[in-house]
C-alpha cells in the first residue's frame, strides 16, 4: 500500500520496527509513530490486531498524544470494533478525526493497487481521505459510523476462514480419492460449490504456489475468534465457526502459524494421511525429465 502511494509521487513519511520496509516503499523514514503523527496530515495504520492498534496510538509517545485539530488517523488493521470505537472517542477530542477501514484482496491486490476497502466514520471525512485511499484501492464503500467498517471486515473475514478452510478439506478428501484435482477444481467453478478460494486460491496450490505473502494462520485464527467475540455480543449463534476454529487451530498446533492461511490445506493433510495436493514427481516436468533420462 505505501509503494502504491509513493509510486504517484505524494510524500510518504514510514515507520516500521524493520526498516529494510520503509526503504523498500520509498518512504521517508521516520523515528517513530508519533513522529509519523508530527508531519503527516493522514496517518495509516496497518497493524496486526488490537492489542498493537492501541499500544500505537495510546501510548506515551504515541500518535494520539502528536494530532492536531483536522487531522485523520485511518486504521486498516483487521480490529475490534469496541477497541476501534474507544480510540476514535480519544482522537475526537483532540479535534482529529479517525476512520476504521478494513481491507481485502490479499497480496496480489495490494501490489495493484487493486483492494476493496470497506471504511466506518463520518463520511464527510472519507471524502477527504478518498484521494489518498484511491491510490491502493480500486472500490471503497462507506459501511457507517465508527466500528462499522472493522465490523464489516470481521464479518468477511469469518466468510473468508469457512471457505477456505472447507475447500481445503475437500481437496484433501478429492486427492485421497484420485479424482484429477484440476477436473474437480472445474467441476466446482461452475457448480454450487464456488468461492473465492476456489476460484483464487486453489487453483495455484495444486500446482504447488501458496500464494506467499498474505495472512498467516495465526492472524485468520485470530480474525476468526474476533468474530466469535464480535456475535457473542450482539447475540448471535455461531455454530459455523466450529469448522475454521478446528482448522486453523490445527494449523497453528503443527507447526504453519507463521505461515500462509493457504497451507492449512498441509496441515488437513497432516493428519489425513500425510497428504499433499502437490507432488513435484506426479507433475508433467517431472513425467518429461524421467523420459529423458
Amino acid at each position: 500500500m505505501a509503494t502504491c502511494i509513493t509510486s504517484t509521487g505524494r510524500d510518504l513519511l514510514g515507520y516500521d520496527p524493520v526498516a529494510s520496509n520503509i526503504d523498500a516503499a520509498g518512504a521517508d523514514p521516520a523515528a517513530s509513530a508519533g513522529a509519523v503523527a508530527e508531519g503527516a496530515d493522514i496517518v495509516l495504520l496497518s497493524l496486526p490486531k488490537s492489542a498493537v492498534v492501541e499500544s500505537v496510538m495510546l501510548e506515551n509517545d504515541g500518535v494520539l498524544h502528536h494530532l492536531r485539530p483536522g487531522q485523520i488517523v485511518v486504521d486498516l488493521s483487521t480490529s475490534a470494533p469496541t477497541s476501534t470505537r474507544m480510540i476514535a472517542d480519544k482522537v475526537a477530542a483532540t479535534g482529529a478525526s479517525y476512520l476504521d477501514a478494513g481491507i481485502s484482496g490479499g497480496a496480489a491486490a495490494a501490489e495493484k493497487g487493486q483492494l476493496v476497502l470497506m471504511v466506518g466514520g463520518e463520511e464527510e471525512i472519507l471524502k477527504q481521505a478518498r484521494p489518498t485511499f484511491e491510490c491502493f484501492a480500486s472500490k471503497i464503500f462507506y459501511t457507517g459510523q465508527s466500528g462499522a467498517g472493522h465490523t464489516t471486515k470481521l464479518i468477511n473475514n469469518f466468510l473468508n476462514a469457512i471457505t477456505l478452510s472447507a475447500t481445503a478439506e475437500a481437496m484433501v478428501a478429492g486427492k485421497k480419492a484420485g479424482l484429477d484435482l484440476a477436473v474437480l477444481l472445474d467441476v466446482i467453478n461452475n457448480s454450487s460449490g464456488v468461492s473465492f478460494a476456489s476460484l483464487n486460491r486453489f487453483p495455484k496450490i495444486i500446482t504447488g504456489d501458496y500464494l506467499k505473502g498474505g495472512l498467516t494462520n495465526s492472524l485468520m485464527m485470530k480474525d476468526v475468534m474476533a468474530y466469535v467475540e464480535l456475535v457473542g455480543d450482539l447475540g448471535v449463534a455461531t455454530p459455523n465457526s466450529a469448522g475454521p476454529l478446528a482448522s486453523f487451530g490445527l494449523a497453528n498446533a503443527l507447526g504453519y502459524a507463521d505461515q500462509i492461511s493457504n497451507t492449512v490445506v498441509d496441515a488437513i493433510g497432516d493428519v489425513s494421511g500425510k497428504v499433499r495436493l502437490f507432488d513435484p514427481q506426479e507433475s508433467p516436468l517431472a513425467s518429461d525429465e524421467a523420459e529423458e533420462q
